[in-house]
């Protein structure tokens, strides 16, 4: 007979702070970073033998430098645990660690493990430049590095052109077919910066982040408090003469790591604290590459669907901002769907200015999901995110007080 599946739980949340491009993180490895927001989320749980860890499930999008070799693992050695605790790496571009904490839950659900760690790094700054092998000795002509910091790169001469223009490129189509305008994607952004420094300076992400030690950097270096959308129109486009997206409505380059610590409902014991917020449903959705930016709305409908509620019910939503027009095109598309009020989404700020290190992200906004829904006394809550190529990914919480009150 078939055992019934358990159930998973977010316990804990611990990331670094996000550094710019070449900026406070740019002579950090990422390995080291990884190992710093493991050890973060870990020690938030000083009850737990690090032995009893079943499993880290890491995410990285380049893996091409220093984060090579299954950084997962790297992590944990580096981190000082026993060495008898397995880790994987997984790449899903920039949802690569929402993966693997969907990933980890499933495992807790399975009966796999009863305590797993996930979470993910990015280095940009430190991503290298490659050369791909000459077919022969001694090739006569010239070879081109290629910058592995975003983006395509050694493209496969079978791929449609469409679906290799650039990141931006995409989402001026974007722009085009859901009539975005510049005004509000720097409005957008502006907010982005203002509700991330108010967060700061209210104590908000002071329980989320830990230091890296050697680097005088306390908050996330890319934050502009008093950001207008008259400061930002000023810049200029950066893919189109005539478009409209720019340095200031786009996520930066950065540099940074973000751990979770996942366990079952009985790990409460082993961890020596009690869960933030219940795994409630998980998507994914896939479409044309060059529509990756509107990926998350069908990603976070199908979470809704498996979590067996509606937009109605959801008092919090942290979509990661890759650009300011895909999210103002998902968040538009939820509003319409049910969704109560869009200043519900990113209420702490998001990734235009806080950062986006690809492989970091997706953690990051889920842990500060379940941060959302306990310091907001909310019951349920989605975190989503777009992925080049043409995906998104999306998890649904539960508040795991606040579901308790309302049984």
């Amino acid at each position: 007979m078939t055992e019934p599946l358990s159930e998973s739980y977010v316990y804990a949340a611990a990331r670094t702070p996000f550094g710019r491009f070449g900026g406070a993180l740019a002579e950090t490895r990422p390995d080291d970073l990884a190992a710093v927001a493991l050890s973060g989320v870990l020690a938030k749980a000083p009850a737990l033998d690090p032995a009893a860890v079943g499993d880290v499930v890491w995410g990285c999008a380049n893996g091409a430098g220093e984060d090579n070799r299954n950084v997962g693992r790297m992590a944990v050695l580096l981190a000082g645990l026993p060495t008898s605790v397995p880790a994987s790496t997984v790449n899903r571009l920039c949802g690569s660690s929402l993966d693997a904490a969907m990933s980890a839950s499933r495992s807790i659900e399975t009966g796999d493990a009863d305590v797993v760690v996930a979470g993910g790094v990015e280095s940009m700054t430190r991503a290298p430049w490659v050369l791909p092998k000459p077919s022969r000795a001694f090739p006569a002509g010239n070879v081109t590095a290629v910058s592995t910091t975003l983006g395509w790169r050694l493209v496969n001469d079978r791929m449609p052109q469409e679906w290799t223009i650039s990141l931006g490129e995409c989402n001026e189509q974007l722009q085009e077919r859901f009539g975005i305008s510049r005004q509000r994607q720097d409005e957008f952004a502006a907010r982005s910066h203002n509700l991330a420094h108010e967060a700061w300076e209210s104590g908000f992400y002071d329980d989320l982040v830990v230091a890296v030690d050697g680097v005088d950097l306390a908050r996330d270096e890319g934050i502009r408090p008093g950001s207008t959308a008259e400061k930002l129109g000023g810049l200029k486009p950066a893919f189109r003469p005539d478009g409209t997206i720019t340095p200031g409505n786009a996520s930066p380059l950065n540099d940074g790591a973000a751990a979770l610590l996942l366990g079952s409902g009985g790990a409460a014991g082993t961890l020596g604290r009690d869960p933030l917020a219940r795994v409630a449903g998980r998507g994914a959705h896939a479409l044309d590459p060059q529509e990756f930016g509107y990926a998350p709305v069908e990603a976070a409908n199908t979470a809704l669907r498996r979590a067996g509620i509606s937009w109605s019910d959801v008092g919090a939503v942290e979509l990661n901002e890759a650009f300011a027009v895909q999210s103002l095109a998902c968040v538009d598309a939820w509003v319409a769907d049910g969704l109560a009020d869009a200043e519900l989404v990113n209420a702490r700020g998001g990734a235009i200015a806080i950062g986006h290190p690809l492989g970091a992200s997706g953690a990051r906004v889920l842990g500060t999901l379940a941060h959302r829904l306990v310091a907001d006394g909310q019951r349920w809550g989605v975190a989503a995110i777009c992925i080049g190529v043409g995906q998104a990914l999306a998890v649904v919480l539960e508040n795991v007080d606040t579901a308790r009150r309302s049984a």
